[in-house]
């Protein structure tokens, strides 16, 4: 018997409608996802990657039962997020990312105990509850500070306990790394891999591909309100595997250049990233060598540094799934 996914989409959609004109008012429907399928397994730490505006936190409110969807069915533990909303609710935890959500002017402690009691728990488990997660995630000793005095990292750690404080079966993360420093960002990421190896299903969203790539057991990309691919890091890295990557650095790259590049046999992307004071020019083709060979051709005038080719990692594949930066 096939065991019955943590995490479910069928045929998931949703669509907003607004008004645009001043005069004669317009009716604009704008669809934010477009018929998403997608099975999570329990216990699985999945990734949902995309850009800003690609469908990820619609999908999260939509599982977390905070938005409801146009068509299709969303089911998390074999529970409707649409008719069972309260007895789903009892078993799911989210967090979003950002400062939003918390009381500042009252301590850890103090918003730990208010949610908890505004999520029903039982004063009697809250009790144990709480100071087992502030040990876990390093708050111990902070508890009885203000929460406008924490760092950034420490508020984010705040949120995660918040949504740990029901010991839910399933934990929804939207982009909880956004903002934090380095060390913040890692030591988070290691705890939200140690819950998943505890047996929590982990769904998470990100646009970082090198954090999915640590961390998930699986991941999907999403484009535009539709899923563009799925499968293991490794899986997903072999669609550029034919690939070849030029790189190069440039102050003030022309837009008709680009075009030139773009436009070069076994050329299949051109992304350009800021960089200090130079823009950093990311070439995906299928012939890196003879690629290299054209560029004095096409950007003649304009000076090059730092002109090198290497071989594809998972943030080109995603940067190739969800099209070029322009």
């Amino acid at each position: 018997m096939a065991t019955q996914p943590a995490i479910e989409a069928r045929e998931l959609r949703k669509t907003y409608t607004t008004t645009r004109g001043v005069f004669r008012r317009e009716r604009v429907e704008r669809a934010a996802l477009r018929g998403v399928d997608l099975k999570i397994a329990p216990g699985e730490l999945f990734g949902l990657l995309g850009p800003n505006g690609a469908g990820k936190t619609t999908m999260v409110k939509i599982f977390t039962t905070l938005l409801l969807p146009t068509s299709g069915s969303a089911l998390v533990l074999g529970l409707d997020a649409v008719k069972e909303q309260w007895a789903l609710r009892k078993r799911i935890g989210f967090v979003f990312g950002g400062e939003r959500g918390l009381y500042w002017r009252l301590s850890g402690l103090d918003n730990l105990r208010y949610f908890a009691d505004l999520y029903r728990i039982p004063p009697a488990v809250s009790r144990r509850r709480i100071p087992e997660l502030l040990e876990r995630l390093g708050l111990l000793g902070r508890e009885r500070d203000r929460v406008e005095l924490y760092s950034r990292g420490m508020k984010q750690r705040l949120h995660l306990a918040r949504g740990l404080l029901n010991d839910p079966d399933v934990l929804f993360l939207d982009e909880p790394t956004i903002g934090l420093d380095p060390v913040g960002a890692r030591e988070l990421r290691l705890i939200v891999r140690e819950l998943a190896d505890a047996g929590k299903t982990v769904f998470l969203t990100t646009h970082y591909m090198f954090e999915a790539d640590a961390i998930c057991d699986r991941i999907a990309v999403i484009r535009d309100g539709a899923i563009v691919a799925e499968g293991t890091p490794s899986s997903i890295k072999t669609l550029v595997q034919d690939q070849g990557i030029v790189e190069f650095e440039v102050v003030g790259m022309p837009v008709e250049r680009l075009a030139g590049l773009r436009s070069l046999p076994g050329v299949t992307s051109v992304a350009i990233s800021e960089h200090e004071l130079a823009q950093v020019v990311t070439v995906h083709c299928a012939r890196p060598a003879e690629v290299m060979t054209q560029l004095g051709v096409i950007l003649d005038g304009i000076r090059l540094e730092k002109v090198s080719s290497r071989e594809p990692t998972l943030e080109d594949a995603y940067v190739q799934l969800i099209g070029d930066s322009r």
